[in-house]
């Protein structure tokens, strides 16, 4: 079992939905929470909410996208409760959405900022901070089902989402002598607001195109599909038995397991080609080649 108590989890995104059930759930097995967002109103009920619980908290708000925001919330957190012993990169919008004709520049750059510059300015701020302690602590990234396999019409949400998959993975070889667990978090669809993320789009990325019928269509699709998702607290269970487990990849939704199991189909199928042809064949016998010639520091 690990112990949780006395420890502290920051947790972007903390308002509301899946960041603020986590903060509780996490809460009341003792840690010390620091919640994060962009929105001050509801930010300040999350707040009201984890006092009510008698949950020791702060809460910080800022944007996950601007890194002097990270380095804030830092010193806002050892302040108050000292060392830091887990990250949760929960922050996430869904800008970015349409088809390949129809192209929102700046919501795809909203997308990219939060979703994934986020989470990178996220690792960078507090990793050195958790490997400052040498305790036992955690990076968790909130990805997607959608970063598992491509999702049509979303392509802001699922590269991003994608690339968090992927670099939780190099930072789990990454950090895998150190005293941090790395996972990645990818549920498929849950009860929260992301479907109305864009009340939070920053004034920087305006809409570079004029709201399409097709763009119109996917957040009355997107809404449907959230609202009838599981619910946060089922979320929270599973993050913290997949983290007593020892997982990198936590699903939430076992019966999404055959749309990664034709994903594994197809890539077989592609090496097994790549095997069998005469230009490249004669490859599949050589070492594989990492581009490093020592194991890399924890």
């Amino acid at each position: 079992m690990i112990e949780f108590a006395g420890k502290t989890a920051v947790i972007t995104g903390g308002a509301d939905g899946i960041g603020l059930d986590l903060a509780r759930a996490l809460g009341q097995r003792g840690m010390n929470i620091v919640i994060t967002d962009i929105e001050a109103p509801q930010l300040a009920k999350a707040a009201s909410a984890l006092n009510d619980l008698g949950i020791q908290h702060h809460a910080v708000e800022m944007d996950v996208a601007v890194r002097s925001d990270w380095e804030r919330t830092a010193r806002e957190t050892v302040d108050t409760f000292g060392d830091v012993h887990m990250l949760i990169n929960n922050a996430g919008v869904s800008g970015g959405v349409g088809s390949i004709e129809n192209l929102d520049e700046e919501g795809w750059r909203w997308c990219i900022d939060v979703n994934l510059m986020g989470t990178v300015y996220g690792a960078n701020t507090m990793v050195p901070l958790m490997k400052g302690h040498g305790e036992p602590s955690w990076l968790i990234n909130v990805a997607s089902m959608a970063g598992m396999g491509g999702v049509p019409l979303a392509g802001g949400y699922t590269a991003t989402k994608a690339a968090v998959v992927a670099m939780t993975e190099a930072w789990s070889e990454e950090l895998a002598a150190s005293n941090i667990k790395v996972s990645v978090l990818a549920p498929a669809y849950v009860k929260t607001r992301i479907y109305l993320s864009h009340r939070n789009r920053q004034a920087r990325y305006p809409m570079s195109i004029a709201p399409t019928p097709e763009m119109m269509m996917i957040a009355k699709s997107s809404a449907t599909a959230v609202t009838g998702g599981i619910e946060p607290s089922m979320l929270s269970d599973r993050l913290i038995e997949g983290l007593e487990s020892g997982q990198l990849y936590i699903f939430t939704h076992p019966n999404y397991k055959s749309a990664t199991d034709d994903r594994s189909a197809a890539i077989a199928s592609a090496f097994e080609d790549a095997c069998a042809s005469p230009i490249v064949g004669a490859l599949k016998n050589d070492p594989i080649n990492t581009g490093f010639s020592e194991d890399l520091p924890g």
